[in-house]
């Protein structure tokens, strides 16, 4: 599914998104209204990517993921985000093949969790915590960090039952449960919500946001 170009005159370049979830193109566009009004954007909702990247594994559906990066700059895409963790690494994998930035949602957050040096990742789906886990490894570049992750229970399941606010409420149960650690780490984009419900004073990173703020600035040649 293909949706968006961006607000009513909006003009430049176009950034691509690539979904695995038809709830996320409404929560990026009131992000690009609320920080980056007039950024042109294209949602890309692909849910089957994700089922079979959980079944059989990211790399299983790498070639499929670089031709929809391809499609989108062929339609014009002057970068492309990919909005799922578990499919970040090889969506970002695929930029050498297409000439504009690929970026990975989660990638800037993870960034802020490494320099913290102590963090607690949280996920509702299993498949999200490895690739979330290697990539703040990776941010910290051998610095010392200490890291944690846990798996939310029940939250999943409430996801797919389409149980927004049940699913918002059960993270952030888990949010306020953690302990001992600098940073907190929502792994997926669709956990985000549970902010607005957490009342821990640790403070908690979601990667939309920073995530699209980092896209918007590769986009215009940052």
């Amino acid at each position: 599914m293909v949706s968006g170009e961006g607000p009513a005159g909006s003009a430049g370049p176009v950034l691509a998104l690539l979904h695995t979830s038809a709830v996320h193109p409404p929560v990026f566009d009131a992000l690009r209204d609320r920080h980056h009004p007039g950024v042109g954007l294209r949602h890309l909702v692909h849910e089957g990517l994700l089922a079979r990247a959980v079944a059989e594994g990211p790399e299983a559906v790498a070639d499929e993921v670089s031709g929809v990066v391809g499609r989108a700059v062929a339609a014009g895409a002057g970068a492309v985000l990919c909005t799922c963790s578990t499919i970040g690494a090889v969506a970002e994998a695929s930029a050498g093949r297409h000439g504009v930035p690929v970026l990975r949602v989660d990638r800037p957050m993870a960034a802020e969790a490494a320099a913290r040096g102590r963090a607690v990742v949280l996920a509702a789906l299993a498949s999200t915590l490895g690739p979330t886990e290697a990539l703040i490894r990776a941010e910290a570049a051998g610095r010392p960090l200490e890291l944690r992750s846990v798996l939310v229970p029940g939250a999943w399941e409430r996801f797919e039952a389409g149980d927004a606010e049940g699913y918002a409420r059960t993270v952030a149960a888990a949010v306020d449960a953690v302990r001992d650690t600098a940073v907190i780490v929502l792994a997926q984009a669709s956990m985000a919500p549970a902010t607005g419900y957490a009342r821990t004073a640790i403070p908690v990173l979601a990667g939309p946001e920073s995530g699209l703020r980092a896209a918007v600035t590769a986009l215009n040649g940052g």
